[in-house]
């Protein structure tokens, strides 16, 4: 009786240190959601208006640069100073329109983007209280490896939970 109850005193603390773990491919839950697709799509249409912006602009320096690069021998000083000034001041607006743009564009995805990440997150932490999980690993993170046979994929529990939170 006094072995029986030793091991199990001994067998105890292993069972109560059981821990769960799951892991979930978020990239590719994220990728498969309507509002995420929607998004993307916002995002690239208007990378693709500040793409054309940039190339008109480019197209007028580069014209007015070769225009100059024709007519410079014939100008007296004070034209030429102009014209460099105004190609000058052309160069830096389109340098300004490329920095205006990418950060235009940043904020979208981020306005874009956030509530759906928010979204995901909540889903997964959702999936990981229902189902005890002491910790749920990204595979889209880069883990290097992660046990099939010790770790859950929950991927489907969480995409069951986005279909909940809609």
């Amino acid at each position: 009786m006094k072995k029986l109850i030793l091991m199990l005193m001994l067998f105890a603390p292993i069972a109560t240190f059981a821990q769960k773990f799951g892991h979930v491919n978020a990239q590719a839950v994220m990728e498969s959601l309507p509002e995420f697709i929607k998004a993307r799509a916002e995002v690239e249409g208007q990378a693709k208006v500040y793409d054309n912006q940039l190339k008109e602009m480019q197209t007028e320096i580069q014209k007015k640069a070769e225009e100059y690069d024709k007519t410079q021998a014939t100008m007296n000083d004070t034209k030429r100073k102009e014209t460099e000034a105004t190609l000058q001041d052309l160069y830096q607006k389109f340098q300004q329109a490329q920095q205006d743009n990418a950060q235009a564009i940043q904020k979208l995805q981020n306005e874009k983007l956030q509530p759906i990440v928010t979204k995901l997150q909540n889903a997964i932490k959702n999936v990981g209280k229902a189902g005890g999980y002491v910790y749920i690993m990204d595979l889209s993170s880069g883990i290097p490896y992660i046990s099939d046979t010790l770790s859950k994929d929950v991927t489907a529990d969480v995409k069951a939970e986005l279909n909940k939170l809609k």
